[in-house]
């Protein structure tokens, strides 16, 4: 993660452009970008197969798992039950009650700020949330019961820790965020319309920083699935987006995070750039398509184009698209033909497989609303490698598919990103059900600013806290690993991130190092000399300031290195009436007195508070002691508390690396110290640094369930009930019963308000409440159905009599097609079957 640019690059930064400056993930198969960056590069799907017994286990009954459409597969997210609910001050009980996605959405907007390197309590600066959830299934399987049983306070109660207002509001209420917190939720563009507003809120100021992200976790991601032909789920699943044997995809469970500011002021601020944001665009389909489920080519294009208008970017300078990509045999069509509609704008003809084309959704399965999240992460990083990674599971083109239209190519293998006349940029699309589309157009990084090799001369002071001990020795041993893997990070940046954009914990740990590999070795180590450490309930020290002569040269190295120390050095040496140059090189009490009351006044500046003791005074001149009751030294103050001394011993390491030695040695006892003016005077960098290691413990409430209520005995099948009639009553049947079905969707107390010759799309029904009433009938005849029989005969007639004819029933007058069954709401696919029928 920390190849930042260094090779020439001809960018330009805009007003309106957006840094992402932190990044977080949990994606099946990778739980860190990292990890994530792994699995894509290496060309891998994250599937989990599932045995029998797994899935009996999990409630699965032995029907579906003798039933050859069940596949026994998901995209799962380990570990969806555990959460550090200490960290966040949350109890047991409350932590049992909120809702997964939302849980994991707040350790994962926890990682991406401190990723970018920022400690929102310091309130330095307005950080805004744009979150959303997905479905929240744990409330409806497995809090169910409660909630049915529950008072009106834990209803309420239930209600503010599920309920997908809050996603937003809670995250900014427990990392203590003041800039707007808005909830959002668009469906499977959910994420990507989140960066959308974040952007915005940005560019208008009503934030400094912003986190943008999405959560999806099913409560029951450990079972399999039951195909229907027609629905968005892979029959296998894999999802083979753009191939000719794409037949859907799988849901998957996943959370992912990112943290947006100003590009400018990230620049200014010293942050990681890992791409940039130029322009984003959402809209909506409207009514101008087959039904509310359904993709629209006039949408997808509109949005794309105007996100490159925004970004003012020309099609040409794009050579990669990350694309919805579902594999469903209808939308990936419409996406590749809005795609080329949207390229193609300006009437010119872009260079045929000039641009590549992917969908993550073959890798880790669609995450429903973060979805477009784990696109921009992906995109994000292969911007950040300079590496195009594959799309997986292709092998010929979909035919309904015209690739020859536009650019695009679908990328299947790892490669280098071949660099052009302007910065790499990215297309990222993800397009909602329901017609809420969104894009965004990425950058690559610009070069980071080089560092004079002065900057990186040590010592300087590394600082670790965690909640608990345990937690305290895992962090140490990442960021030892972290350091030993990247020796290019650069000692005072890592210095600056970590004290700067982390938390202070309890449980403290310090270490003065000279380089990246010094303290690599000393923390793997645990060097107990080097490596300080307190326990939280001993006495806090005081400052001992008392006579010695100290370490030869201590004294002037500190004024050469240490401005703050030579400001009240010089203070000191006028009021006791020595030139400063003298006093360096003189002995005696007065000396030895100018060094540690100038090195107290330089902790004081920093925020240090420990009050400071002489004991003994007696050698001291009277201009000494007003300047130890300005600062109110005392004896007695620290009666019973440990000291610690201001002038280092012979043996001890003298200069700037005794004075961190004691910033941290005070810090790691419980002291304060204000981080920013330690660090005030310097160029501050921030570097991605290992984040807190959550100290997760499973929080779960386990359905108290109730099982589907069994059949009554003696029910009887439409396939039943067929038995011993004329072909009119079956005809019949199939008619009442599909009536029946669509007046329960509809609300209608009276089956025959179902008018037989309506089309059935105007009277308000979509495809998916259609295939769900397939389903229905299919298992009720023990015969499998298609699924797009209502598309291409959308009234209750013409369906009852296509139906009969595929099942042997003599067509009766009565339930004859309607002559205008091709009328109303139909699709293209509706239409080119009404052509292929006999007589067309």
């Amino acid at each position: 993660m920390n190849d930042q640019r260094t090779e020439r690059q001809d960018h330009e930064v805009r007003d309106s452009d957006i840094a992402v400056i932190g990044l977080a993930c949990r994606f099946p198969g990778a739980d860190t970008p990292d990890k994530f960056w792994k699995v894509l590069s290496e060309g891998r799907e994250t599937l989990t197969y599932f045995s029998d017994e797994e899935l009996r286990a999990a409630g699965v009954g032995e029907h579906l798992l003798s039933d050859d459409r069940y596949v026994k597969a998901g995209q799962i997210l380990p570990d969806a039950d555990m959460f550090d609910a200490g960290l966040f001050g949350i109890t047991r009980d409350e932590a049992e009650l909120i809702d997964p996605q939302q849980r994991q959405f707040l350790e994962c907007a926890h990682e991406a700020l401190e990723g970018a390197g920022y400690d929102p309590r310091r309130g330095e600066q307005q950080i805004g949330v744009y979150a959303g959830v997905g479905l929240n299934t744990y409330l409806l399987h497995n809090l169910g019961e409660r909630y049915r049983t529950a008072s009106s306070v834990d209803r309420y109660r239930m209600m503010i820790a599920n309920d997908k207002d809050f996603v937003a509001t809670r995250t900014s209420y427990k990392l203590n965020l003041r800039g707007p917190s808005v909830s959002t939720n668009t469906a499977c563009s959910t994420s990507l319309v989140a960066v959308h507003l974040a952007c915005l809120s940005l560019l208008s100021g009503d934030c400094a920083m912003a986190i943008a992200g999405a959560a999806h976790i099913q409560a029951d991601q450990g079972e399999g699935y039951l195909h229907h032909e027609g629905m968005i789920f892979s029959p296998d699943g894999h999802c083979r987006a753009f191939d000719a044997k794409a037949q859907g995809t799988v849901i998957g469970n996943g959370v992912g995070a990112v943290v947006l500011k100003r590009l400018s002021d990230a620049l200014a601020d010293g942050d990681t750039v890992h791409a940039v944001i130029k322009g984003t665009a959402v809209n909506n389909d409207g009514s101008d398509k087959t039904g509310y489920t359904a993709p629209s080519v006039q949408g997808q294009a509109a949005v794309i184009a105007e996100a490159q208008q925004i970004a003012d970017v020309d099609p040409e300078t794009i050579s990669y698209v990350e694309a919805h990509g579902t594999a469903t045999p209808l939308g990936d069509p419409v996406e590749i033909a809005a795609l080329s509609q949207a390229f193609g704008r300006d009437g010119g003809t872009l260079p045929p497989e000039s641009c590549a084309i992917g969908s993550v959704k073959t890798n880790v399965g669609h995450l429903d609303t973060a979805a477009g999240m784990a696109g921009l992460i992906k995109t994000v990083l292969m911007l950040r490698h300079r590496t195009l990674v594959p799309s997986l599971h292709f092998e010929a083109p979909n035919p309904e598919i015209d690739f020859a239209a536009g650019p695009f190519y679908v990328g299947t293998e790892t490669r280098q990103w071949p660099e052009g006349p302007t910065p790499r940029r990215a297309g990222v699309s993800s397009f909602g059900i329901g017609g809420t589309n969104a894009h965004v157009i990425v950058e690559e990084p610009p070069a980071a600013p080089s560092t004079p090799d002065a900057e990186d001369a040590g010592p300087r002071l590394l600082v670790l806290s965690a909640n608990t001990p345990a937690a305290l020795d895992r962090a140490t041993a990442d960021l030892a690993r972290a350091l030993r893997k990247d020796r290019g990070l650069g000692l005072p940046a890592v210095a600056q991130t970590l004290a700067l954009g982390r938390r202070a914990h309890p449980y403290r740990r310090a270490l003065v190092a000279t380089d990246v590999r010094d303290a690599a070795l000393a923390l793997a180590l645990g060097d107990a000399g080097r490596v300080l450490s307190a326990d939280p309930a001993d006495e806090r020290p005081v400052l001992d300031l008392a006579p010695g002569t100290g370490a030869p040269g201590h004294a002037a190295a500190l004024y050469a290195e240490a401005a703050a120390f030579r400001e009240h050095y010089d203070r000191c040496a006028a009021e006791l009436g020595t030139p400063a140059a003298e006093l360096l090189a003189a002995k005696g009490p007065a000396a030895d007195f100018a060094v540690q009351y100038a090195t107290a006044r330089t902790l004081a500046g920093w925020g240090v508070a420990a009050p400071v003791v002489a004991a003994d005074r007696t050698a001291l001149p009277d201009a000494a002691l007003r300047l130890l009751e300005g600062i109110g030294a005392q004896h007695t103050a620290g009666a019973g508390r440990p000291g610690v001394a201001l002038l280092p011993e012979a043996s001890d390491t003298t200069g700037v690396a005794f004075l961190l030695g004691l910033v941290g040695r005070l810090w790691t006892a419980g002291e304060d110290v204000d981080w920013a003016a330690f660090h005030q005077g310097e160029r501050i960098r921030r570097v991605p640094l290992p984040t807190y290691p959550f100290e997760r413990v499973r929080h779960w409430t386990e359905p108290h369930g109730s099982a589907a209520p069994a059949a009554e005995p003696g029910a009887r099948t439409l396939r039943d009930r067929f038995e011993g009639t004329t072909d009119a009553e079956k005809s019949a049947l199939l008619t009442a019963f599909i009536r029946q079905e669509i007046a329960a969707v509809l609300g209608a107390p009276d089956p025959r308000t179902v008018e037989l010759d309506t089309n059935l799309f105007d009277m308000g029904l979509d495809s998916l409440i259609l295939i769900e009433v397939i389903a229905k009938l299919s298992e009720e005849l023990a015969h499998p159905v298609r699924s797009s029989a209502f598309v291409e005969y959308p009234t209750v007639r013409s369906f009852v009599a296509d139906l009969s004819g595929e099942l042997g029933i003599a067509p009766d007058a009565a339930a004859a097609p309607a002559p205008a069954a091709s009328e109303g709401r139909v699709s293209r696919r509706a239409q080119r079957a009404a052509a292929r029928r006999p007589g067309a």
